[in-house]
């Protein structure tokens, strides 16, 4: 067969297959019943004929999105392309971020050559990531914020609103002749409390690299200066982190409830320290529930002295009413302690 009778078949054959797309074209955009024209129902799911109302097609797949816009800034807020944006990043996560593994998309190991140039690659985009001082600013307090969290177990909302506080405190110029790592902490511990998940000073002091007094007056200047709405910490928030560390029972930690519950009713609670009359309050549930243990294992997990909850502990069995036929025996085994 010679080149032309070859190409001649080609050319045929082309033009049978686009005669067989017309058609099936021609007959899906047609009723099979009336020869009328079909429209596609969007809202039902359904392909309709316009002149019979036959339902050709019903529970057909919308590729559109889930949601709904009414003008142009909701679409763009709204649409998705890619990982979602997050205020732990200094830059949102928009930016592309280049691995650390030297394998390509098979998982094979790359060649040296290959390697040298991935290298300058990943130099150049630190660079272009951080264009001046205040992103750099930005990408050491987030990181640090993120560090501290992680020590602390804080959950990652906590982290998102402590990110916001610190881009809020950043742009408000509240910088200035305050260190990064100060406004960081002040604004994981501002976050934790506003969450409902607090830590207390001593904690963050063991985590930060700051001391515990400069934590304590830039959350002061920062809160005051951003204005923001901080309730004082519940000592009841407390208690179910402490019941869990010494690994007593949800019983204690109802008992422990009952007891800060009275004090509050009683006034006991003003002017008192919320970890140390969390702190005492599960003392005293696990005696009175026969879980007992001792102040120095409650003195370590909640980072106050034994002093501390001693003291607290007389002032919450005194609030108590109920249980003063208990303290004897309660009395004994904690002078014992």
């Amino acid at each position: 067969m010679t080149d032309t009778t070859t190409r001649r078949y080609a050319r045929e054959s082309e033009n049978e297959s686009e005669d067989e797309s017309e058609r099936t074209d021609d007959e899906t955009l047609t009723c099979p019943e009336c020869s009328g024209t079909l429209t596609s129902d969007a809202e039902h799911g359904e392909t309709v004929c316009e002149d019979c109302g036959l339902v050709v097609e019903e529970d057909e797949i919308d590729p559109g999105p889930e949601w709904r816009a009414f003008d142009a800034r909701e679409k763009d807020e709204k649409s998705r392309v890619g990982a979602p944006t997050t205020q732990m990043m200094h830059d949102k996560g928009l930016s592309t971020n280049i691995g650390w593994q030297d394998k390509d998309a098979y998982g094979n190991a790359l060649s040296s050559r290959q390697r040298e140039k991935m290298q300058r690659l990943r130099t150049w985009n630190e660079r272009f990531r951080t264009r001046d001082s205040r992103e750099r600013n930005l990408k050491q307090a987030l990181g640090e914020i993120d560090r501290m969290a992680s020590a602390l177990g804080l959950p990652e909302n906590v982290r998102e609103t402590a990110s916001v506080i610190y881009r809020r405190a950043l742009e408000d110029d509240l910088l200035p002749g305050r260190s990064i790592e100060g406004v960081a902490t002040a604004s994981l511990y501002a976050a934790a409390r506003k969450a409902g998940t607090p830590r207390s000073l001593d904690e963050l002091t063991q985590v930060s690299r700051v001391e515990k007094d400069e934590i304590a007056r830039t959350y002061r200047y920062v809160v005051r200066e951003l204005q923001l709405e901080i309730e004082p910490a519940d000592p009841e928030s407390y208690v179910p982190r402490f019941v869990s560390d010494l690994t007593l029972s949800e019983e204690v930690e109802r008992r422990a409830r009952q007891l800060l519950g009275t004090a509050k009713e009683q006034g006991v609670h003003s002017g008192k320290s919320p970890v140390g009359l969390a702190a005492a309050a599960v003392y005293a549930a696990s005696l009175l529930t026969n879980e007992k243990v001792t102040q120095s294992e409650v003195s370590e997990v909640a980072n106050i002295s034994e002093v501390t909850i001693r003291n607290r502990y007389h002032e919450l069995l005194e609030a108590e009413e109920d249980i003063h036929g208990l303290w004897p025996a309660v009395e004994r085994y904690a002078f014992f302690c």
